[in-house]
């Protein structure tokens, strides 16, 4: 039942903007006392359902503290571009951001396990229990330290489908020679299909489906499709692909986060679940949303990918490259390791 009155209370404020958020333990919450704080948060484009978590951690630690303890958010490119905010955390440039472990895989390579494609990966409850996991095992921290950076949480995404122009596909074989911005382990599950996958941030996207320089744009199911307006341009979407996703988590600048007082610290641990739920509740909404609105245009066709070569091609495109990746970054990390852990935690193990 609490559950349901925060996810619900989460989704009128992710539409509209005005309702109260539901902070756990918020009698308890509102006695956390500390010094006034104000902490930078580098994200990309604008206000979404990708972004409701860090604004349910705004939010909740504001309050929490009458205001003393404060994250503004910073959208667009006011702080940092998308692909350096993780440079920007390494100096200080900022306290806080989210990034892509797949704009840069060269910089953290035990994230990019997560990126692969075709993972088990069920539901967003499995997920946050798998990147979790990863985000904890010490190749993964040592890593980010690299950055001076300090995994908070992740901002989980949905599965990926494809959205493009031009004359819709109705099979995988349909995808050959077709130009995808891919990312990640999806852009070598393209190539396996003979598609020639492209990588590019979020903010290009737009512009790049527009002008023709990419066929199709892989994205998380639906939000994302609706947030950078590609479903005003595009002609065709894939419904049941379910590519694989990229994990992006959000970081603390190690020195701003050792300095914090010890309340404050325990303050974020405690508003997680909330954020989760926030992000959950808001992708829900939008996917209400933008189903029913996609149906009734005529210029948008919904392609099913038959069943049969779905599995073809998570058998061509899954394991193989799972292996792949192990063989390419075995030695360098526990690339072996890291996998089987995704695999058991996913399973329940």
């Amino acid at each position: 039942m609490r559950k349901t009155i925060i996810a619900l209370s989460v989704i009128g404020f992710g539409i509209a903007g005005l309702a109260e958020v539901s902070v756990p333990g918020s009698a308890q919450a509102q006695e956390v006392k500390g010094p006034e704080i104000t902490w930078r948060m580098s994200l990309w484009g604008k206000r979404r359902a990708f972004t409701e978590a860090p604004e349910y951690v705004s939010k909740a630690v504001s309050d929490a503290t009458g205001g003393n303890f404060n994250i503004k958010l910073y959208y667009g490119q006011q702080l940092s571009k998308s692909k350096e905010n993780l440079d920007g955390i390494s100096v200080g440039a900022f306290e806080m951001a989210s990034f892509c472990a797949a704009y840069h895989p060269g910089k953290n390579k035990p994230l990019n396990v997560l990126d692969l494609p075709f993972l088990p990966l069920a539901n967003l409850d499995i997920m946050r229990k798998v990147h979790d996991v990863i985000y904890k095992h010490p190749s993964s921290t040592k890593a980010l330290a690299k950055w001076n950076a300090k995994i908070y949480m992740s901002m989980m995404l949905p599965q990926y489908e494809y959205m493009g122009k031009g004359k819709p596909p109705a099979s995988v074989a349909d995808f050959k020679g077709k130009r995808l911005r891919a990312l990640g382990g999806m852009g070598a599950a393209a190539k396996k299909i003979g598609a020639k996958p492209t990588s590019m941030p979020a903010s290009e996207v737009y512009t790049a489906l527009q002008r023709g320089t990419v066929d199709a744009i892989g994205f998380p199911y639906t939000y994302t499709f609706a947030a950078y307006k590609l479903d005003e341009i595009s002609d065709w979407y894939t419904t049941n692909m379910s590519l694989g996703t990229v994990n992006c988590p959000i970081v603390f600048n190690i020195d701003s986060y050792e300095a914090l007082p010890a309340q404050y610290k325990k303050l974020l641990d405690d508003v997680q679940d909330g954020a989760y739920e926030a992000q959950k509740a808001a992708y829900a909404a939008k996917d209400k949303v933008n189903v029913a609105k996609w149906a009734a245009d005529p210029k948008l066709t919904a392609v099913k990918i038959p069943e049969n070569q779905m599995a073809e091609f998570r058998k061509q495109a899954g394991r193989p490259v799972w292996e792949e990746w192990v063989k390419k970054n075995e030695g360098r990390i526990p690339a072996q390791e890291l996998l089987d852990l995704v695999l058991k935690t996913a399973k329940g193990g």
